[in-house]
């Protein structure tokens, strides 16, 4: 007898309908065909196994399962539900009439116990949007499921719910999730904020700047002066997730596994702070089977590199594509797939390797041209796309010492949400245009471009420090961020002399 049951392949971070095809005829061979990994051949013991232990009889019969489309590789141990169900089906213990209606993933424990699984939201998406009545998965993964609407989710603890659930003999509770109302409430609430920071106050306007435009930053200073505490409080004075990005950001970190199961939708701007021993792989993704990196974890929200000299530099460099394109792509022999990467890259670095260079203090110990060697780990092209470079100085006593709180993330996040807003109405009719930093060159000239003072002074500057027209891009789209926030609607001189002094690194004899 020929069933088929309906699961689905992630790819990327998006899915595609798998259909596992059983039959049962006379013989005693078990055979599982259509490119399965070897975490798919094992299925065959478990979900005998699970089988058995819940009561029902594994058929004493030659069993054929196709796993269709066949060229494409299947990975991981969720399909041992579809194929339980399917082969039981096949053999009449389970009804096949509604099994054209579900589609179902889950690991079976050898109990029939179901596992969590990935990829749980892209694949609900994908049953939505292929018309089925509902989605099977393990009760771990319903909440995450549950996001997408106009789709029945089930989250089962067992298999013989599945069985009886398809028999007639026992209902399922869909899972209900009122994803608006958990959105909204969990947008606002951050256990940092910018009140515990002490002094520093042209270094917070910085990170304002950054937060108002999209741009990247780097913080350069002596150990303990803040760069990792501002870093951490970033994402609070960020503008809050739409929906269609809190979404876009969920699938991803769903494909990774990421995903807590009394979580559904992700309502903060995620903050990833990978270690300096970080391989590239993990970086940007990728592996023998790719899986998303850190900078695709860190999609709409911060990727925070603290101690930038000290990665390697192999590392870093294959960050310059993903920071100007916003994706990643991964190819192999057999296939490519596409990750989204638009991050803000937050960074910090000491000045030189004793980290006390240009400290008020404390000399610095650092041999000749070590200072510059110490920036040259990072290379100039790398720097170029980091729009603004700000130099740290320790907090003095008097600040440390002062008990009365410092402007809250709340207000900074205020002005924030009001430039962004302005850029929002001038980019409308551009597509995957959304903030300053994405402005192309076009629409630098249309809508950055600064009034005759600033343009002497930006040209001044361009020749002083021998600036690259990239940098000479950076300029012009932090000094529209600095615009919208004063609600200029024209460029000035102030806004390009406030541009010009974050680019730091770019000052003859900065580094000695």
């Amino acid at each position: 007898m020929l069933v088929k049951t309906y699961a689905a392949a992630v790819q990327g971070v998006n899915a595609l309908v798998v259909t596992i095809e059983v039959n049962c005829s006379q013989g005693i061979k078990f055979f599982l065909v259509g490119l399965p990994d070897n975490a798919v051949k094992e299925s065959h013991e478990r979900i005998v196994s699970a089988v058995r232990v819940n009561g029902y009889k594994f058929p004493s019969q030659q069993i054929v399962v196709n796993m269709a489309p066949a060229d494409i590789r299947k990975e991981g141990s969720a399909y041992d539900l579809p194929i339980a169900i399917g082969i039981l089906a096949a053999n009449s213990t389970v009804t096949e009439e509604k099994l054209e209606s579900y589609m179902m993933m889950g690991e079976l424990s050898l109990d029939g116990t179901l596992q969590p699984i990935k990829g749980a939201l892209p694949i609900a998406i994908k049953a939505r949007e292929d018309g089925f009545e509902g989605l099977i998965i393990p009760k771990q993964n319903a909440r995450e499921a549950a996001v997408v609407n106009n789709l029945k989710v089930y989250g089962v603890e067992n298999i013989r719910e599945v069985i009886e659930f398809f028999n007639g003999e026992k209902e399922l509770e869909p899972t209900i999730v009122d994803t608006r109302a958990e959105f909204f409430a969990n947008q606002t609430h951050f256990d940092l904020d910018f009140e515990d920071v002490k002094g520093q106050e042209s270094v917070k306007r910085a990170l304002e700047v950054a937060a108002a435009g999209g741009h990247n930053l780097i913080m350069i200073g002596p150990p303990g002066a803040g760069k990792s505490m501002m870093a951490k409080r970033f994402a609070s004075i960020m503008p809050p997730l739409s929906l269609a990005e809190a979404l876009e950001t969920t699938k991803i970190h769903s494909v990774a596994g990421k995903i807590d199961k009394n979580m559904s939708l992700l309502s903060q701007r995620p903050f990833r702070s990978p270690h300096h021993t970080i391989s590239s792989a993990a970086l940007v993704g990728g592996g023998s089977f790719p899986q998303p990196g850190e900078i695709s974890l860190a999609h709409n929200g911060v990727l925070f590199l603290d101690e930038l000299p000290e990665f390697n530099r192999q590392v870093l460099e294959v960050m310059r594509q993903p920071l100007e394109d916003r994706k990643i792509s991964i190819s192999r022999a057999r296939f490519a797939v596409e990750y989204p990467a638009s991050v803000m890259l937050v960074a910090s670095m000491n000045p030189c390797p004793c980290g006390y260079y240009n400290h008020p203090e404390k000399d610095c110990v650092c041999g000749q041209g070590m200072v510059q060697k110490y920036l040259n780990r990072i290379s100039g092209p790398l720097l170029d796309r980091i729009d603004i470079h700000i130099e740290i100085v320790p907090v003095p006593f008097e600040k440390i010492s002062d008990s009365r709180p410092a402007e809250s993330s709340i207000l900074i996040r205020e002005r924030v949400i009001n430039a962004r807003n302005i850029q929002e109405e001038r980019f409308k009719e551009n597509d995957g245009v959304y903030c300053n930093a994405q402005m192309s060159t076009k629409l630098l000239n249309t809508y950055a471009l600064p009034d005759d003072a600033g343009m002497a002074l930006l040209k001044n500057a361009m020749n002083r420090l021998n600036l690259s027209a990239r940098a000479y891009d950076r300029i012009l789209k932090v000094s529209r961020t600095i615009a919208d926030l004063e609600g200029s609607e024209c460029v000035q001189s102030h806004h390009v002399g406030e541009a010009i002094n974050y680019r730091n690194l770019d000052r003859e004899g900065w580094a000695g």
